[in-house]
């Protein structure tokens, strides 16, 4: 059976890593984009801060390709023995190409409104979350550089998380994923 890969995708903070933390408990596997990023911060004796993963992303896509980040979580994907396996920060198209190679993907996208999203980024507690409005568009116009919106433009069903308790939200993308397995 062909592995069905779903990536989240979405702008930072607006709950693709809460979907993925609730979903975990149904047998996906979860893949993190970002941890991929931090670890590889970590092999190279990097502090994880903001601006060094934020420089790290954009080194290795320039270095490695555009889909650089997805070939660093593909050994992940190939080894789960889970049937359905979700990507956790699928950020460009280039990405999703390499992940389509290993199984069939599907998009799910999450919007929330700017306030929400910074407000979450604030209280998360992650070492490159934005503590300023400042930094926080930074991040956001950084993700907009590597094509970020067009995953979120071409995803195959977006959630839209205005005013969804954090288990509406979980249930409404299970529910999706599993029209997606049947």
């Amino acid at each position: 059976m062909t592995k069905l890969i779903v990536c989240l995708t979405g702008m930072p903070g607006a709950g693709k890593s809460t979907i993925a933390e609730g979903l975990k408990p149904k047998g996906y596997d979860i893949v993190n984009m970002g941890n991929a990023v931090r670890e590889e911060a970590k092999k190279r004796n990097l502090e994880p801060s903001r601006s060094n993963l934020g420089k790290l992303m954009l080194e290795l896509r320039e270095k490695n390709g555009p889909g650089a980040v997805a070939e660093l979580v593909k050994p992940q994907i190939e080894s789960s023995t889970s049937n359905v396996i979700l990507i956790d920060g699928v950020r460009s198209n280039d990405e999703i190409e390499v992940l389509r190679k290993i199984g069939n993907v599907k998009l799910l996208a999450i919007h929330a409104s700017t306030d929400t999203r910074f407000d979450f980024l604030q209280k998360r507690g992650r070492s490159d979350d934005p503590q300023t409005k400042e930094h926080f568009e930074e991040r956001d116009n950084r993700e907009l550089g590597v094509g970020i919106s067009n995953s979120i433009a071409l995803s195959d069903y977006a959630i839209s998380n205005i005013g969804l308790t954090k288990d509406e939200l979980i249930e409404s993308a299970y529910e999706i994923i599993q029209s997606w397995v049947e």
